[in-house]
């Protein structure tokens, strides 16, 4: 009686089986034999985990040495396809083309599993080892060792780095770069699109009281000269000076322009908040963020501020704050438009006691479509 235990289900004939047919059943297992080396598409009939099983004797992709998976619907979240039946010990390459973006994971019994991400090919091996089966990867790696030259400009994929890489080209890494101290364990020239400075690694002196010259911005500088007066900072843009020039704030600059600051009116004026005041609010009043980043007003009516003029460029933010104090009449209502606001638990508990002062914050990550409110000081009073 023939038989089918095998690693490719193939028809196994008995001594004196199948007389005058035996060809027939030989010229199938011969093609059975070349599906083995073959290309396979098995689909995933639903977002679960499926079974492909090798029938005996009969042709199925389930056989075919490269087999890509597809889904018949998008995938939810990781799901398991087993390999059967248990007893094939058998090499595949898999290919996860399933819809979804989901992993695959290839099992064949209770022992151990192969993942393979959403668009990659992984090549496997049972052990066909029957219910405790096993699904081994066999994908060629380097584990440990050393780079030590990777000529010319290239692409390094799915290659685990224990050592030193030396590129004397483009070297461009296809994943993530982990435990690598871009400080001490990378040399050359990093791109700030990597998060570099896009200048080769040196050690600087003290920029302060070191350097006479001009540093490039590229190089962490500002790009001009500094030295120190009696009485004023002095920015010299002109190029750099071999020796350090001391200029006063009463010293002829046309002979040698500069820009004098003086340090009080620098950090009192340049970096402090602009404030608008609004006046009275009346029933309606636009907040125009392009004016400035503090608004004050008096609440005289029952009021709906409309939020405008947002910024517009990308991973680019607006914040303001708004210092609201309503006027002798209590009880008067705020709302506000201009986009959709977001409050703590949903709700804004403002102060409605006359002369009282709140003072809000808003904040929109996305170009005013999003405000997100808070009241960090409110009920303000004398």
């Amino acid at each position: 009686m023939a038989t089918y235990v095998n690693n490719l289900r193939l028809k196994e004939i008995t001594t004196g089986d199948e007389d005058g047919t035996w060809g027939t059943s030989t010229n199938t297992n011969l093609e059975l034999i070349t599906d083995g080396f073959s290309y396979g598409t098995k689909e995933m009939a639903a977002d679960a985990n499926e079974t492909f099983t090798m029938p005996d004797a009969t042709a199925d992709d389930t056989r075919s040495f490269y087999l890509k998976i597809t889904s018949a619907t998008s995938l939810t979240a990781t799901r398991e396809v087993t390999l059967g039946p248990n007893t094939v010990s058998k090499v595949w390459i898999i290919e996860n083309a399933t819809s979804g973006s989901q992993i695959i994971t290839i099992k064949q019994g209770s022992g151990a599993t192969v993942d393979v991400a959403n668009g990659a090919k992984v090549m496997v091996v049972t052990d066909g080892a029957g219910s405790g089966a096993a699904v081994l990867n066999a994908n060629p790696t380097e584990i440990g060792g050393t780079v030590t030259s990777v000529g010319g400009t290239g692409t390094v994929q799915g290659l685990t780095l224990s050592g030193t890489v030396t590129s004397s080209g483009t070297l461009t890494l296809g994943g993530s770069l982990a435990d690598v101290d871009l400080t001490s364990q990378v040399t050359g020239t990093l791109p700030i699109a990597n998060g570099g400075t896009g200048t080769t690694s040196t050690t600087f002196a003290n920029l302060t009281t070191n350097v006479t010259g001009t540093l490039p911005v590229a190089n962490g500088g500002t790009g001009v000269t500094t030295s120190t007066g009696t009485g004023a900072t002095v920015l010299n843009v002109s190029p750099a000076l071999t020796t350090p020039k001391i200029t006063t704030a009463i010293q002829d600059a046309s002979a040698n322009p500069v820009i004098i600051f003086d340090s009080n009116q620098f950090f009192a004026g340049t970096f402090s908040d602009k404030v608008v005041a609004i006046g009275d609010t009346g029933s309606a009043t636009t907040i125009d963020c392009n004016d400035g980043n503090v608004f004050t007003a008096t609440l005289n009516g029952n009021c709906t501020f409309t939020l405008a003029a947002t910024n517009g460029t990308a991973n680019r933010a607006t914040s303001f704050t708004l210092v609201l104090t309503n006027d002798a009449t209590p009880g008067r209502t705020v709302a506000f438009a201009g986009g959709t606001f977001y409050y703590p638990s949903g709700i804004i508990n403002r102060t409605t006691d006359a002369n009282a002062t709140d003072i809000y914050f808003f904040f929109s990550p996305d170009g005013g479509t999003s405000w997100y409110v808070t009241l960090p000081a409110k009920n303000l009073t004398t």
